[in-house]
């Protein structure tokens, strides 16, 4: 489906359109905009949320929906979007509600809208016609008077690019291994790195990492034909008001290593360079909103494969700060890519640390397939996220570091081993193994974000489809704006 928007000042009854979508809240029935009511109650239409009913002969197609809450408007236009995309309905319009307030409830339509509809169709040998829709949005009846038009399309603008750069990075991430490789993930920043102000990009190959004793980076990608990459994006507005470093992990595949995976558990792999998907596209969405951040993208991309030079248990390797890492599964490779990355990051002296991962299945066990782990030292910087996620319509859940848990990773034979000597946990203990990574100076500016959960999820969940969900960029973009906002007042 390809969108188009616009705000009218004017009142929704006024406004010409092939459709109007009417949404019932909380099973309401008396909003003056509810014109049919006895004809859907006679069709069983009760107004349960994500229920749908389409009136083609008066035009209306009614939508239920829980509450005016942003992403709660997110999943009804979604709703509404997907249930005429195969329709001749070319402009549809939506008033708007006295009780929401009018930007958020416009950048809930925006961003639902284009994140609803986004579809992946790159390996379909027959694509489906993608119909054009334009949405005329009211906010006539809004509470904000007088309605300041100007700010309204600028929020308008802002939600585009949040959605659309979410969906790029869901494109990044369902692309099939050999046509995402790592020289193809670099290629492929570097292009966008060449579209965008302010923004330079680095690629380091092999004899770079050589040179910045990657020790542990090299042994995950030695046994793959295809040859690693380090990527280095950096946005720098002129006068930068704060440093944000992102670090993504960038497994393009991971078949296990040797520690090799089963064969059920090696579909889906493809998505173990989600992290990277997301700081890419994090770092793209502060560019075109041009925040006043000095931001920096960090990938590490490789891939996990098997071979006769495939690194071993019971390897000992030595990472870019020195510390040893003693190898008893190779598939727990991501942090081992991350460590390397975050030594890295350490030295860029960053005011923020952010590494992104799709890192363990424990995390899933522990919060569920739909929420995002949340882990580091600093309580105020965590709960800042947390507010965040209010507005970013991501789930998070703190997971809490303990000493008890830290004694799970010492290995007898090296500084730290790469898994814990418990089952129990693993998602804290993978955070803990990170945590060695981290330069003393910066540990209390750093957050691990396990995304292993809604990065990738086989079946359609709210306005995410199946498949990639571009986890953590929506999330990072208004944790940030939000930052900005706080700073204004």
């Amino acid at each position: 489906m390809i969108l188009d928007f616009d705000i009218k000042e004017e009142s929704v009854e006024n406004i010409d359109a092939d459709l109007e979508i009417v949404f019932v809240v909380e099973k309401n029935f008396s909003h003056k905009w509810v014109r049919d009511e006895k004809l859907l109650k006679s069709l069983g239409f009760e107004g349960e949320d994500g229920e749908v009913c389409l009136l083609a002969e008066s035009k209306r197609l009614y939508v239920g929906v829980e509450s005016f809450d942003k992403d709660d408007m997110r999943g009804a236009i979604s709703t509404a979007l997907n249930s005429i995309k195969k329709t001749e309905f070319k402009i549809v319009k939506i008033g708007s509600y006295v009780d929401a307030c009018p930007v958020s409830y416009m950048k809930g339509l925006v961003e639902g809208a284009i994140l609803g509809t986004y579809e992946f169709d790159m390996y379909k040998s027959k694509k489906k016609e993608k119909k054009n829709k334009t949405l005329l949005v009211s906010l006539e009846d809004a509470r904000e008077v007088p309605l300041n038009l100007s700010h309204a399309k600028k929020s308008l603008e802002e939600a585009k690019i949040i959605a659309e750069v979410t969906n790029n990075a869901k494109t990044i991430v369902n692309q099939a291994p050999d046509e995402m490789t790592p020289a193809k993930l670099a290629e492929y920043v570097q292009n966008l790195a060449s579209e965008l102000d302010d923004v330079e990009c680095f690629v380091g190959d092999e004899k770079f990492l050589q040179e910045q004793k990657m020790g542990a980076f090299l042994a995950v990608s030695r046994a793959s034909e295809h040859p690693p990459r380090f990527i280095h994006l950096t946005y720098k507005p002129k006068e930068a008001k704060e440093k944000f470093v992102f670090v993504g992990k960038g497994l393009t595949y991971d078949s296990g290593g040797l520690s090799l995976k089963p064969a059920d558990f090696m579909v889906t792999m493809k998505s173990d360079k989600s992290g990277s998907a997301s700081v890419i596209s994090i770092l793209e969405g502060v560019a075109k909103l041009k925040l006043p951040f000095e931001v920096h993208a960090i990938v590490g991309a490789c891939e996990n494969m098997i071979g006769g030079n495939a690194y071993k248990p019971d390897d000992v390797l030595v990472a870019k700060n020195g510390k040893t890492i003693e190898i008893r599964n190779t598939d727990a490779e991501g942090r081992l890519v991350l460590a390397d990355c975050l030594c890295y990051a350490s030295e860029l002296k960053p005011d923020y640390l952010v590494d992104m991962a799709t890192l363990t299945g424990a995390c899933v066990v522990a919060v569920g397939e739909y929420t995002v782990g949340l882990m580091g030292h600093n309580s105020k910087t965590k709960h800042d996220v947390l507010k965040a996620s209010k507005h970013s319509g991501e789930l998070f859940a703190t997971l809490q570091f303990n000493k008890y848990l830290k004694e799970l990773i010492k290995s007898e034979v090296a500084d730290v081993c790469n898994i814990a000597s418990s089952r129990y946990g693993g998602a804290i203990t993978a955070g803990l193994f990170l945590d060695n990574f981290v330069a003393d100076d910066v540990k209390d500016k750093w957050m691990h974000w396990d995304i292993a959960g809604p990065a990738f999820v086989e079946k359609k969940w709210g306005y995410n489809q199946h498949g990639a969900s571009g986890a953590g960029v929506r999330q990072a973009l208004y944790w940030m704006s939000g930052k900005l906002s706080r700073k204004k007042h």
